[in-house]
């Protein structure tokens, strides 16, 4: 990519694999992994292929609105989160959609329930990509109103 992106500390994304057309996204340069709110998670194997079904909320503050996604198991691993309690999560890949702005992120999957924000884009997901203006919000995934969405 010649020329890095410039992302607000929130951005808009759409994860295509997953069918989630719209999440709204903490842009977190702190945390080394994407994370993502997920609940009911059941791994599975398929024809050889571990995978894993789960359930989401996809909007903030909304927790009637259920999504449910199956994705590839692409490994497991333990992850220290701010307060410092290590979680087993389990970590799939997925498309990032951005904008008009696309590429494959590694995920990890975990109960975001008490969050504010269902997804966290962690810094291995932007780096050499994007850089981060901490004072201004979707800078790139700009707003998408479907009807009235609370920020």
């Amino acid at each position: 990519m010649s020329e890095l992106l410039t992302f607000g500390w929130r951005e808009w994304v759409s994860l295509p694999d997953l069918g989630v057309q719209r999440i709204k996204a903490k842009v977190d340069t702190g945390a080394r992994t994407s994370a993502l709110h997920a609940f009911k998670i059941e791994p599975f194997e398929e024809d050889g292929i571990q995978q894993v079904k789960f359930h989401l909320h996809p909007n903030q503050r909304d927790s009637e609105t259920v999504q449910v996604c199956t994705a590839p198991v692409i490994d497991q691993r333990t992850v220290t989160d701010s307060g410092g309690h290590r979680e087993d999560r389990l970590v799939i890949s997925t498309t990032l959609n951005i904008g008009s702005h696309s590429w494959p992120i590694e995920m990890t999957l975990t109960s975001r329930d008490d969050m504010l924000f269902r997804m966290l884009l962690g810094r291995n997901a932007i780096k050499a990509r994007a850089l981060v203006d901490s004072s201004k919000s979707y800078l790139v995934g700009k707003r998408m109103r479907k009807s009235k969405q609370a920020d």
